[in-house]
């Protein structure tokens, strides 16, 4: 067991263990940390605790000390000088007519390097650019190319839910999300209702993926030809979150629908198989490639 404290740099930023020392954290103070690319400025958000090594990245860099007035005024000039850079580099992208979009800029504490955030449909030619801004800023300059969910995660908005982005709000890392989490929790497979703000799938869908899951290990699919204590039938709908399925019954040659709780069924014959092709959902065809899309 490895002892550490749990550091964000920046709001929702993903979180980074770093050894404590001898440093007595109790609190949770803003910091002094150093890094992979130079000195940095963050706040601890786990506190003091154990974890396993196989949890650890090495080598396990070190806090080098809790953050006094000085270093929280270098660190607020750093961020309105950020704003002045995010200006100056604005300008210099129009001037060299670049296919780029600027979203971020980052002072490193030390004042060592800027980074430069943006997005382009492809590669970009920026070496004249970088020129340009080293010349103006005289130290190191990184400019690096992000995705769109990054930006989005930079940038902010509002969801279709009315609240803040969570990729801004809590979220410090993207897990992965599919078209088969939207499938198997029953919704609509519209790009346009499961796509978020960044153009991707909502980070959402997978907040109760795993219930889902669980569920669906226990509740027989559409299709299937299951045994009732009314007789056999097939099951012709579902709800998942309530357990119950729709079952068709065959009685006499004569239809009868009637619903039962999950536990109360057997399975006979299994039903549709997860690659069945969708058809339409809400009177629109379904892209099934633009769908693929949204997962990146």
């Amino acid at each position: 067991m490895v002892k550490v404290v749990g550091v964000r740099f920046k709001k929702a930023g993903k979180i980074y263990y770093f050894d404590p020392g001898e440093i007595d954290i109790d609190a949770n103070p803003d910091v002094i940390v150093e890094t992979a690319r130079g000195i940095e400025y963050g706040s601890v958000v786990i506190p003091l605790k154990e974890v396993p090594m196989e949890e650890i990245v090495a080598p396990l860099k070190k806090v080098l000390r809790i953050a006094t007035p000085e270093d929280k005024l270098h660190h607020e000039e750093n961020c309105k000088k950020e704003k002045e850079a995010y200006d100056i580099c604005l300008k210099k992208i129009t001037e060299h007519s670049l296919p780029m979009k600027l979203v971020d800029v980052e002072y490193t504490f030390d004042n060592n390097k800027i980074l430069f955030y943006f997005t382009a449909e492809g590669r970009v030619d920026f070496r004249e650019l970088v020129k340009d801004l080293a010349s103006i800023f005289k130290t190191r300059i990184e400019l690096r190319q992000i995705g769109v969910r990054d930006e989005t995660k930079m940038l902010s908005g509002i969801g279709i839910c009315g609240r803040a982005l969570c990729c801004n709000s809590f979220l410090g890392e993207f897990d992965p999300v599919s078209i088969k989490m939207a499938k198997e929790q029953g919704l609509s497979l519209n790009p346009t209702k499961i796509s978020g703000i960044c153009g991707r799938l909502m980070c959402c869908l997978r907040y109760e993926q795993e219930a889902y899951e669980e569920i669906l290990k226990k509740v027989p699919k559409e299709g299937a030809i299951v045994d009732t204590p009314e007789g056999q039938g097939v099951v012709v709908g579902i709800s998942l979150l309530k357990e119950i399925v729709k079952v068709k019954l065959d009685k006499e040659n004569d239809a009868d629908i009637r619903t039962f709780k999950a536990e109360e069924v057997k399975i006979i014959r299994d039903g549709a198989k997860d690659d069945i092709i969708i058809e339409s959902f809400d009177d629109a065809e379904v892209d099934i490639e633009a769908l693929k899309e949204l997962e990146d």
